[in-house]
């Protein structure tokens, strides 16, 4: 179970006081924001369109989400547990972390 590894985009919106966050919005505008954006990707909209326009993981959304791979021990727990459960092609609820809010599509 170790060797299980999972391919994801994310889409994170960040609020102030959340870990390496360097955004302003509160913790309840950013939670909003990130429902707004679960629902336009659940619309049809492209995922990774949304998360270059939106994200706050520079990384991440320089490739347009993209995480590549990682194992179970690779992300919080949270993120993990929440990518893990999903096939490929799915796309989760929003989920918290320190990092802030995650709208998370499982890719491989």
């Amino acid at each position: 179970r170790g060797g299980e590894r999972a391919g994801a985009s994310h889409i994170l919106i960040a609020y102030q006081g959340a870990t390496r966050s360097t955004a302003t919005r509160s913790k309840e505008d950013a939670k909003k924001l990130a429902e707004q954006i679960l629902a336009r990707v659940r619309a049809g909209q492209d995922f990774g369109k949304l998360a270059t326009e939106h994200s706050d993981d520079p990384s991440a959304k320089a490739r347009a989400g993209d995480l590549g791979f990682f194992d179970r021990t690779g992300m919080v727990k949270p993120f993990s547990d929440a990518a893990f459960a999903l096939k490929p092609g799915e796309v989760s609820t929003v989920v918290e972390t320190g990092f802030g809010f995650h709208v998370i599509k499982r890719t491989e």
